[in-house]
Parts: C-alpha cells; structure tokens; sequence
C-alpha cells in the first residue's frame, strides 16, 4: 500500500474532505476519501504526535461520580450522551486544554491532572481525527453558563449505578469512548 496523491475537496475552517489516491497491494490505483482536522491529512505526511482534541474522564471530587454531558450532536440529529471535550487549540498543552474545555462545557474546574493517553483515533475509516484522553479530578457545580451559542450541552454527574443505567437503555445514543468507560465505571465504581 502506498499513497500517491492527496487533494482537498474542500476549504473550512475546522474540518475537511481529501480524496487521497494510493495504490493497493495488488498494484490497482484506488481513491479513498477523508475528511482531516489537518492540512494535509496525516496520510500526508502530518504530525502524530499532537491530538485534534481532547477527551476528560473526569471524577467530581467530592461526589465521586463522573462528570457527562447531553449534546446535541448536528450529525446524529439529536442528544448523545459522552464526556466533555474540545478541540485543542494552536500551542495549547493538553492540560490547558482540559482546563478550558471542562469550565466551557460544564462550568467545572479541573484539581488534578492524573493521566493522558498518546493521541488516539476513534474512526480512522473516514477520518485521521485523533484526541488524547485525559483522565482527571474536577470541582464545583456543573452548568452551562460558559456554553457558546453553538453548543447545547447539558452536564450531569452520575454514579456507577446510573452509568450502568445509562449503558443499559437501548435508544440512548452514547459516544462508543463513554460506552467503554462507563461500563468498566459500572463494574469497579473506579476509572483511575
């Protein structure tokens, strides 16, 4: 396997589409097609070591449950239920993402920091999009004061036995990271 080309079908801001041309293992030209936070995709060269975004498990420090959301999602046409996150900005630490997102999205501030994985990819299908998942003690009352007009997040604090609730209803849509997490949360009453 070996790419040949990549051209971008489109121009936005934060997300686009690439046809990339390679060649297969029998020889055959193919055209797959990519939609990439990056320019040029990482197909193309880019950088692995740096996340699109940011993922937080994040305990509330003295509820001890852990902090979701219900966002609305564009693609899904409704709710989906998952942990907060956000892109990472230009220079930004993986921390100070975290920090600026949780308080974004939930209204919470961040204690501690306990853990981050190396950027990795969720639907690498369609999409070279990566993210870190940040593992980490939060504080405060949850809101959706600081939410931007684009946005509709509704956070909420849950404990294992309302996790394994919500992994138990079948029209409940839930991104396959929070499934994941909530479902071992369920079993251990612990994610760190």
């Amino acid at each position: 396997m070996k790419i040949e080309a990549v051209e971008k079908l489109t121009d936005y801001k934060h997300l686009n589409m690439y046809a990339v041309r390679y060649y297969d293992r029998s020889g055959r030209r193919r055209t797959w097609y990519v939609a990439s936070r990056n320019d040029p995709p990482l197909c193309a060269g880019g950088c692995f070591e740096t996340a699109d975004a940011v993922v937080m498990v994040a305990l509330h420090k003295a509820s001890s449950k852990l902090v979701l959301i219900k966002e609305f999602r564009v693609p899904l046409g409704g709710y989906q239920y998952g942990f907060p996150a956000g892109l990472v900005d230009d220079g930004e630490s993986v921390a100070d993402a975290c920090a600026r997102e949780l308080y974004e999205e939930t209204g919470l501030s961040v204690v501690r920091l306990i853990q981050s994985s190396p950027p990795v990819y969720s639907s690498s299908g369609m999409t070279d999009e990566s993210v870190v998942i940040a593992y980490l003690e939060c504080e405060g009352e949850a809101s959706n004061n600081a939410n931007s007009d684009s946005e509709d997040i509704h956070p909420f604090l849950v404990s294992a036995e309302e996790a394994l609730s919500l992994c138990r209803q079948p029209e409940a849509m839930v991104d396959v990271k929070t499934w994941l997490v909530l479902q071992g949360f369920a079993k251990t009453g612990r994610v760190f």
